[in-house]
Parts: structure tokens; C-alpha cells; sequence
């Protein structure tokens, strides 16, 4: 999958700029693809001459305008047709994971700190997907927002964004777990 269909997707949202949409892109597209803000930018840029975006400018006082971007109808035509591909397979592909498999050469207190550390983020993760999910929900129950919602496609990604986190979580708790027992450590947190 290429960024552009990431970015034409986040962009059903509606208009957006580029700072937005990066944050938004943090917050919920996050859960399934990663980019950097500069990546983004040039997508964007790539995509307007394109045709697939159209951009407007708004004057701001005392900041640097900004530009806002919209789905074409040819962007809104080439989402369609890359969401009726059959995907293809995903694969898990982390740095951790290989640091993980080489712990009995790398020693199992620097693998410990890693996991440690990623434990820590999908925590954070979890957290600010949390609350995103309360204020999609905006009061409602799951089952409402799921039958009511105009859109429920964000919903979905983050609700797999969550089980995604949670598992991450559950799995650096039993590794810790693991090389506390291996190394006789038992009053860690």
C-alpha cells in the first residue's frame, strides 16, 4: 500500500492541513500506517499536482498561511478503486522482534529495557486511543455510534488499533515476566 491511499483515506475526514493532518494521521492513522510529517508533506504535494488533491490557501494573521487540502473527485475515484483490491498479507515487521531473538547473545538486561520501553509506549498508545474512541462515542454506546455514526471506518481501524496495543502490551508484561524469572529478579516493576 502506498501513503497516498493512507493520506486519501484520512482525508474522508474532510479538508485538512498538512500540520492537521499529521497529527490526525498520529492519532488514528497511526494504528495501521506510520509516516513521518516530511513524508506527508511531500505526499501531499505529489498528490496536488496529481490532480487527487486540491488545495486552497487561508490567510492567517500573525502565522504563516496555511493550505488546506480536499479530496478531487479523481482522489475520491482512486481510494475506490484501491479499496475494491484484495489486500495483500500483512507481516510483522520490528526492529524489537530481531532484538528479542538475539537476547541470548545480546544479554537479557538491555533486551529487558526495550521491552520495557515499548511496554511503555503501547501504554501511552493506549491511553490517547482511549480517549479518542470517548470522544467519537461523544456519550453514546458502541453499539449506537456503530449503528448511527455517518462514518464508522475510523471507529473500526482504532477499535484495531486498541487490540493491537493491548496485545503489544500483554506481550512485553510476559517477556518481562520471563527474563525476571530467568534472572532470579522478582521485585521489578
Amino acid at each position: 500500500m502506498a501513503l497516498r491511499n493512507a493520506v486519501l483515506a484520512a482525508l474522508l475526514e474532510g479538508e485538512s492541513s498538512g500540520y492537521d493532518l499529521a497529527k490526525g494521521f498520529d492519532a488514528s492513522i497511526a494504528n495501521f500506517w506510520m509516516a513521518t510529517p516530511q513524508q506527508l508533506y511531500r505526499e501531499l504535494t505529489r498528490m496536488e499536482a496529481e490532480g487527487l488533491l486540491a488545495a486552497r490557501v487561508v490567510q492567517q494573521e500573525r502565522r504563516p498561511n496555511k493550505r488546506l487540502f480536499s479530496l478531487t473527485g479523481a482522489g475520491r475515484a482512486a481510494l475506490r478503486e484501491f479499496a475494491a483490491e484484495p489486500p495483500r498479507p500483512g507481516a510483522i515487521r520490528d526492529e524489537l522482534m530481531v532484538k528479542v531473538q538475539a537476547l541470548d547473545e545480546a544479554g537479557p538486561e538491555v533486551v529487558r529495557e526495550f521491552v520495557a520501553e515499548r511496554a511503555q509506549w503501547a501504554r501511552g498508545k493506549l491511553d490517547r486511543y482511549r480517549r479518542l474512541r470517548e470522544r467519537l462515542l461523544d456519550g453514546r454506546t458502541e453499539e449506537e455510534y456503530l449503528r448511527d455514526a455517518e462514518r464508522v471506518g475510523p471507529y473500526l481501524t482504532l477499535l484495531r488499533g486498541i487490540s493491537f496495543e493491548e496485545e503489544n502490551l500483554r506481550w512485553c508484561e510476559r517477556v518481562l515476566n520471563v527474563l525476571d524469572e530467568r534472572t532470579g529478579a522478582t521485585d521489578r516493576a
